[in-house]
């Protein structure tokens, strides 16, 4: 890969991330970008912002530009991002037009920066909002931000190279994003955990210029497989509107926790999953557990009344179980958990099995259960308070008294909580139950 690196003569900080990186290459690596690639650089006389076109110039495949960043929040900063205007061409390039991204290694920067970065410096992506916007080569900015005693530090220089240089992208979620901060602070939590990588992110402030068109705009000029909201920093009535344009558009929506969950399986193999999940139960939800990698996806069916009494009694536990197991979960409605579960492809007889066996011996520990043959029989001890009225209990106190095993004393006659208890038994066939214990 042909990998041109551009910085301004005029910039201080890219003077700075140029220089350490001639450093860095002069001592030798090993430096994957160096190793892997072909590296050339680039120096210009104006502002970054303004280089137009500069690819027709450059031979390359990928372009960085290296620059500074300047906010009036003056805060040290280390960003990423690529460039484009939603709306007007304040700083540079064309008004509505969108430079194509790279996500995977705005990622891998991005993650270089967040264990290299000097102490004091925040890390983050930026918001797409300046230019150079007529590019056909994808391109990401680098910046040391926000004063001029940042820009010029060559702590901040050397991290920034280094990151540059031990950049490897790996297999991303290239996402879209909408609302939060100029300084994308969600989109960067989920960067930093995940392998969701964003391409263009439009800011909350800037909500209003989304539009169907802009938003294939930016699903094309990052070749996004999904989008991403930051629904806390946007009104309902926003989300919704971003919600409708995405299903028109045919754009997968994800949650963070659908994004931090996707990053153990191929995306082509939790498309799968998804796709399973809503032939399973049209419109519901899957929750990736520790299945990882791929695979063929297929259905585990397990017994429902088995699986609704674990929920009732050891919820927390049996989730948590779960994520020992390669398996995901489905739920829909106010059901958090269904009794069809999803693997891969032979693997399925052994997840029946473990789940079974779980469910059994979480009811064993936890409910007052005997087994009977093949059959798990569930005895549940309940306060009546029929029972109690008929020994002359007063509704009230006493009634919650006698609900928590405690005996009460009316009239000169102690009622115990036995007195006043119903028992029932509810019975689970599990053919070979005796397997499972």
């Amino acid at each position: 890969m042909r990998i041109a690196l551009i910085n301004s003569r005029e910039d201080v900080a890219g003077v700075n991330i140029r220089r350490h990186l001639e450093i860095l290459l002069a001592e030798g690596g090993p430096w994957p970008l160096a190793d892997r690639h072909t590296l050339t650089f680039h120096e210009v006389a104006g502002r970054l912002i303004h280089q137009d076109r500069i690819d027709e110039e450059v031979d390359a495949d990928l372009i960085i530009f290296i620059s500074r960043h300047a906010s009036a929040q003056q805060v040290p900063a280390l960003t990423v991002h690529v460039t484009g205007n939603y709306e007007t061409a304040d700083l540079g390039g064309e008004p509505e037009t969108l430079a194509p991204a790279s996500p995977a290694w705005m990622h891998a920067v991005l993650r270089n920066l967040a264990a290299r970065a000097p102490e004091g410096y925040r890390v983050s992506y930026e918001v797409t909002h300046h230019g150079p916007t007529a590019l056909a080569t994808p391109s990401l900015f680098v910046e040391i931000g926000s004063t001029a005693t940042e820009w010029a530090d060559p702590a901040a220089g050397r991290a920034v190279a280094e990151s540059i240089l031990t950049a490897v992208p790996e297999e991303t979620i290239n996402l879209i994003g909408f609302g939060g901060t100029h300084y994308a602070v969600r989109q960067t939590g989920i960067a930093l955990a995940s392998r969701g990588a964003f391409g263009h992110i439009v800011p909350a402030r800037q909500i209003g210029a989304v539009n169907p068109g802009l938003i294939l705009r930016m699903q094309e000029a990052s070749s996004a497989v999904a989008a991403h909201i930051d629904q806390k920093s946007l009104s309902t009535r926003e989300v919704g509107q971003i919600e409708r344009m995405l299903d028109d558009a045919g754009i997968l929506l994800l949650t963070e926790s659908e994004i931090l969950e996707a990053a153990g399986l191929a995306w082509e193999t939790y498309l799968k999953v998804r796709s399973l999940a809503g032939e399973v139960a049209p419109g519901s939800r899957v929750r990736i557990h520790g299945l990882a990698g791929e695979g063929t996806p297929v259905p585990v069916r397990v017994p429902s009344d088995l699986v609704e009494e674990v929920l009732k009694i050891e919820k927390v536990g049996f989730l948590a179980a779960l994520d020992e197991l390669p398996v995901a979960h489905i739920s829909k409605g106010s059901t958090e958990v269904l009794s069809t579960f999803i693997t891969f492809e032979g693997v399925s007889s052994q997840l029946a099995r473990d789940i079974t066996t779980l469910c059994v011996k979480l009811l064993l520990i936890c409910e007052n259960a005997v087994i009977d043959g093949d059959h798990l029989v569930l005895q549940k001890v309940r306060f009546d308070p029929e029972k109690a009225r008929m020994l002359g209990v007063p509704k009230g106190p006493l009634f919650g008294m006698l609900a928590d095993g405690k005996a009460v004393e009316i009239e000169g006659r102690k009622i115990t909580p036995d007195t006043v208890q119903t028992t029932s038994a509810k019975r689970i066939h599990i053919p070979g139950l005796e397997r499972y214990i």
